[in-house]
């Protein structure tokens, strides 16, 4: 255990600084590192942070289009699972999932851990991965040990999955800082057995190549870009504030000077006064100010790079003005955008379905490794809600099942598609003047 302990400890370590870093670009709080020490002396406080922040938005964008609206565990064909999705709306998993999709792809990677209640039932948390590491077989990559740590009231506290037994540990020294954890000096405060078989960590991975098992983050691409267009953007700002008002000269005057030979403005700042002077030599002139054309052009030309990487349409980034002419310039325009989302579906929606394998695995004791989950998701792509109806009618015209139009097109969850089937069925029996308090006495 302890050589797994530290091991695991020490991958926390290395990796927490670069997310870290990751976590001030998705807040826009990043430093400000494109400017020379000159020029950030020059310009004091008056300009700590200024971010375009589109690395957040190459998250949000792609997030929002990640929604679970069920699972089925009998096969593609069959109806989502209702009892499992009430376990998952028990632990709060609509919101959470979402939560998990985001840290997923600003960092890379989450956590999902699965476990049981006093009562049995199946308990579902989402960890960050700036507190939760795993190990994987190299040969079958799958997890053989993961570890979650953190601080409390002064102390590190850990818990160690594997497959056989979890442990609890509790750190000898105080912590207070969670980059600085002890990889070792812990003390085993409880060890129970793992009747699950494997370990109930699920790790929700974003863009994993084959021996890039960690992930990497949907921000990735476009930081160095992201830094440039703050450049641009803060360069604009300065240039605005000093050259590109009208500056204005004078010649032939002669300067007085005050008491003490300090030489005093001879005309007002004030916008309603008139300049003069009754020296007939004297002559008055304005600088040409400075123009901003170039800036915009410049952040316009990185802004389609960041779109060109990250699939962001034109209308997400503000190019070109307008919003795009019509639906279906709509669709042409978030195509890769759409296209990411549903390689994500499959990406996250197989660590999702071992999540719900796990959910059943705790609830009647079965076999997580020979449950078969299939997870199901809404449609990512925009539809105006009179496409997504005439869509639904025609596709019940020719006979598709009502439940189906109703997950596939309409994007309901099991919840809501058994309250329109209730709905229907005391519809049908008030047309058909049927009282069923009538027939049960």
């Amino acid at each position: 255990m302890n050589t797994t302990l530290k091991t695991l400890s020490d991958k926390l370590d290395e990796t927490y600084p670069k997310l870290v870093q990751l976590d001030t670009y998705w807040h826009g709080q990043q430093p400000a590192a494109f400017l020379a020490p000159t020029s950030r002396e020059a310009l004091g406080d008056r300009l700590k942070v200024l971010a375009v922040n589109f690395p957040r938005l190459a998250v949000t964008a792609l997030a929002e289009r990640l929604q679970i609206t069920g699972f089925r565990t009998d096969g593609p064909d069959a109806e989502p699972d209702d009892e499992l999705w009430r376990q998952w709306r028990r632990n709060g998993m609509e919101d959470a999932s979402a939560q998990a999709h985001v840290d997923a792809l600003v960092y890379g990677r989450s956590f999902v851990i699965v476990w049981a209640d006093k009562s049995g039932n199946p308990v579902v948390t989402v960890e960050s991965p700036r507190q939760v590491a795993v190990l994987r077989d190299p040969a079958t990559r799958q997890v053989t040990a993961a570890l979650k740590r953190w601080i409390v009231n002064g102390k590190g506290h850990a818990v160690l999955y594997e497959p056989d037994k979890i442990t609890r540990l509790v750190s000898d020294a105080n912590v207070v800082d969670p980059a600085a954890m002890p990889s070792t000096s812990w003390s085993t405060s409880e060890t129970i057995r793992n009747p699950l078989g494997v370990v109930p960590v699920v790790p929700v991975v974003n863009r994993g190549r084959l021996l890039d098992v960690d992930g990497a983050s949907e921000m990735a691409d476009v930081l160095d870009l992201a830094d440039a267009l703050n450049k641009l953007v803060a360069d604009m700002m300065v240039t605005s504030e000093f050259y590109a008002r009208p500056r204005r000269w004078a010649t032939g005057l002669e300067i007085a000077e005050d008491d003490e030979g300090n030489p005093v403005k001879p005309f007002s700042a004030a916008l309603d006064d008139v300049w003069q002077s009754e020296a007939p030599e004297t002559k008055f002139g304005q600088f040409d100010p400075a123009r901003l054309d170039g800036y915009a052009d410049a952040a316009a030309l990185l802004t389609q790079q960041i779109g060109a990487l990250t699939g962001l349409p034109p209308h997400y980034l503000g190019l070109h003005g307008d919003q795009p002419a019509s639906a279906d310039a709509i669709r042409s325009a978030e195509a890769s955008l759409v296209a990411r989302a549903y390689a994500l579906h499959r990406t996250f929606g197989t660590a999702w379905a071992d999540v719900a394998r796990l959910m059943l695995a705790v609830s009647d004791g079965s076999d997580p490794a020979v449950l078969d989950v299939e997870t199901v998701w809404a449609n990512p792509e925009t539809r105006t809600p009179a496409q997504a109806a005439d869509a639904a009618a025609k596709l019940a015209g020719i006979g598709v099942p009502l439940s189906v139009v109703l997950a596939d097109t309409l994007g309901m969850s099991p919840a809501q598609i058994d309250r329109v089937r209730q709905a229907r069925r005391g519809d049908a029996l008030d047309a058909a003047g049927v009282d069923l308090k009538s027939i049960a006495s």
